[in-house]
């Protein structure tokens, strides 16, 4: 995944070093000599991750740190301290400040690159919330909101999971004071428990050091349980275990603790981890409770056609600023004036409803899909390549066509297929309309040329390949019943 980053340091040596390593890694990089500096550009470029020297004149790192988390603006954007100072104190104090997470010089590359990843990834979302937001701003069904990361989080429910019981009940002790924790200490129950307090979990600590059981597979799992996919995930581990650090944060733990743990990092961390998670859920209950009646399609909950519109744009407007591929995808249900002749309007209605579900099953959180029409609908794909739309719209292509989809009344179940257009918007001299008529045209050429098909626009089949070396037009076996033979 590319990204933008903002890397901070009054030594020029300092600078070319990190930026060779980042543009290595193929990272965009932009630069600043000092705090004030790195405030101006972080507001300018609004990068997706900061990496910021402690040391510098003038205004140090920490300050900086400090003043870009009270700037709602740019509030939200992951800092990484990098500091030759490796006291604990200096640790907490960067925490405290705002900071995500800390790296020592000399930087180990290994270490480097697996942060930036793992704070990358919460990054994309972030954006594409806040991007929602500010669509609904535009349509005026959304009020300013205050800056959570500067939030108060006292009564915020933590699950402790680690069998070693004197260490468990200090981490108790601890937080409690400002949170509500519970505490489990027989692993075997671990994910019972999990599963009870899902509901309310705001964060989720694990031993790796459990005595029976492997505490990174616990925890790699509980993040994919589907009540907690956004709720933060922090690891204990050796200090000596960096191998088992660095794996948990490709797997998507969000930070860790050093054991022995000190009290005073793990209560920055922790208020770090629950200040982003608050700042998450507030964009998304704001922008549903706010917007749902305005921006939605009344029988299938998607987006409507107004906000798809609106919402297009400003993606488009960030692909292009980003230099960052955007994709849109247009599919529609084969023969479904077959199912409404057939079966009547009701049942037409109820089969709208079960394909919706499954686009939106289909989908990542960081793509939009939405009613266009009837029974048509679209998908867009932010940071998604012509390669990577073509896999995704297929998969949804088979994943359909497999479907039973079920009329209540009869009590039967019928089969049908979608043909899907897609197209990647140019990043010189491209426009919204324009990325949707690719799209739909491309649409109009897969239902034309046989139904059941994935088909890209054309000016891009040429340029574009599969990953078997071709893109190529694909369809499924039509296997259906002898009743919806024809649809």
């Amino acid at each position: 995944m590319t990204a933008l980053i903002l890397v901070v340091d009054d030594v020029p040596a300092n600078v070319k070093l990190l930026e060779a390593k980042l543009v290595g890694e193929y990272y965009d990089v932009i630069t600043a000599k000092d705090g004030f500096e790195a405030i101006t550009q972080a507001k300018k470029h609004k990068p997706d991750l900061i990496l910021l020297d402690v040391m510098m004149p003038g205004m140090d790192g920490f300050t900086a740190c400090r003043k870009l988390k009270e700037d709602i603006e740019v509030s939200h954007i992951p800092v990484v301290m990098v500091t030759a100072l490796n006291e604990i104190s200096d640790r907490v104090n960067g925490l405290e400040a705002g900071a995500d997470d800390f790296i020592t010089k000399p930087i180990n590359d290994t270490a480097l690159f697996a942060r930036v990843r793992s704070l990358v990834r919460i990054k994309v979302l972030l954006d594409e919330l806040r991007l929602r937001e500010k669509t609904g701003l535009q349509m005026g069904v959304l009020g300013e909101n205050e800056n959570i990361f500067a939030s108060d989080v006292s009564g915020s429910h933590v699950l402790v999971i680690d069998d070693d019981v004197v260490q468990a009940n200090r981490i108790e002790e601890t937080l409690k004071e400002n949170y509500r924790v519970t505490l489990v200490t027989e692993v075997e129950h671990a994910k019972e428990e999990v599963a009870k307090h899902a509901p309310t979990l705001d964060l989720v600590i694990v031993s790796t050091q459990l005595m029976d059981s492997d505490g990174l597979r616990l925890a790699s799992q509980i993040k994919n349980f589907e009540e907690l996919r956004h709720v933060p995930i922090v690891m204990m581990v050796d200090e000596d275990d960096t191998p088992l650090m660095l794996k948990g944060l490709e797997l998507g733990i969000n930070d860790y603790l050093i054991v022995p743990v000190d009290t005073n990092e793990m209560k920055a961390r922790v208020k770090t981890q629950i200040r982003r998670k608050k700042y998450q859920e507030a964009l998304k209950e704001s922008y549903q409770a706010s917007v749902s009646m305005a921006i939605t399609d009344q029988l299938t909950g998607l987006y409507n056609r107004h906000y798809l519109n609106a919402h297009l744009q400003n993606m488009v407007n960030q692909a292009m600023a980003n230099r960052k591929p955007l994709s849109a995808m247009m599919l529609d249900l084969d023969h479904f004036k077959s199912v409404n002749d057939t079966y009547g309007h009701d049942v037409g209605d109820e089969v709208l409803v079960q394909l919706s579900l499954l686009i939106a099953s289909s989908t990542r959180s960081a793509d939009t899909a939405a009613r266009h029409g009837g029974e048509e609908f679209i998908v867009l794909m932010p940071e998604t390549d012509v390669v990577a739309a073509y896999e995704i719209s297929e998969r949804m292509r088979t994943k359909i066509e497999a479907y039973p989809f079920a009329i209540s009344h009869a009590d039967k179940i019928i089969h049908k297929t979608i043909s899907i257009g897609f197209a990647t918007l140019k990043l010189d001299g491209d426009s919204a309309h324009d990325l949707l008529k690719r799209a739909d045209v491309a649409l109009y050429d897969a239902k034309n040329s046989g139904r059941n098909k994935v088909l890209p626009s054309l000016e891009q089949i040429a340029a574009s390949q599969s990953p078997s070396g071709r893109m190529v037009a694909s369809g499924g076996s039509r296997s259906h019943p002898p009743e919806d033979t024809g649809f």
